[in-house]
């Protein structure tokens, strides 16, 4: 769950860059909105998870 949640602020944290920064219009965010909406009901969306966090633990075994 808080994996979920830091990469759901971390995206709309960029979607949010991008906007301001980048040029992005307000449709393409909603429409990058809609389709992660979408993707989030099908079939594949435990694989994406499990791609998640399998990458957030790789990074948080990194050492600095």
């Amino acid at each position: 769950m808080i994996i979920s949640i830091s990469c759901v602020v971390l995206l709309g944290v960029v979607v949010f860059v991008f906007f301001r920064k980048d040029g992005l219009k307000a449709s393409h965010a909603l429409v990058a909105m809609l389709f992660g909406f979408y993707l989030a009901s099908t079939a594949i969306a435990p694989s994406i998870k499990a791609g998640g966090e399998s990458l957030a633990g790789l990074l948080g075994g990194f050492k600095f």
